[in-house]
């Protein structure tokens, strides 16, 4: 699919250093699961998992800005070898600006990755803007691109794609697969 991207996004891919993912809705499907003695469960899809750890295997920086706390993701981007994870974050935009400072990565280097409200002022700050297909359609409307795939159903794998197939990587990827 992301081989069908307009060009003009396929421009913006190219020049991505730094990805950011938001988590609920966007690595997970939005659902918070919550057993009876207040654990949280979250499912995350093995796709998406791979591809950010293809982006890494690139050299592109990956970090996670997710507005709630949970150990579960701390786990699950500790396995994916993810170096930058904020979570229990209120201003997104704030922890943004700063990983581009800590890193030398210029806002339009960046590509965030969103679905609801509190991911707007970054989605509006990046070079490279992207919504989860089941994203808010405000959400939808600032984004430059908008995955086919819904948020913790492969979205994340979708974008790791096309960034890597705009920067003519994918296809290492590929051809390095056994059957």
């Amino acid at each position: 699919m992301t081989e069908h991207a307009p060009s003009d996004v396929m421009a913006l891919a190219a020049a991505i250093k730094l990805v950011v993912f938001d988590v609920d809705g966007v690595l997970t499907d939005g659902r918070l699961l919550l057993g009876p003695a207040g654990e949280e469960y979250k499912q995350f899809h093995v796709r998406d998992g791979h591809g950010m750890v293809m982006l890494r295997e690139t050299g592109i920086e990956l970090a996670i800005i997710s507005g709630r706390e949970s150990p579960v993701v701390a786990k699950r981007m500790d396995e994916l070898g993810i170096r930058f994870v904020y979570q229990g974050c209120r201003e997104k935009l704030d922890v943004l600006d700063k990983l581009c400072a800590t890193l030398g990565v210029a806002h339009q280097e960046v590509c965030f990755v969103g679905d609801d409200f509190p991911d707007l002022r970054p989605l509006r700050a990046v070079g490279l803007p992207i919504a989860v297909a089941d994203a808010h359609p405000t959400v939808c409307a600032a984004a430059r691109y908008v995955t086919h795939t819904n948020g913790g159903f492969g979205a994340a794998r979708e974008v790791a794609e096309l960034i890597l197939h705009a920067q003519g990587a994918l296809a290492r990827f590929i051809s390095t697969t056994r059957d």
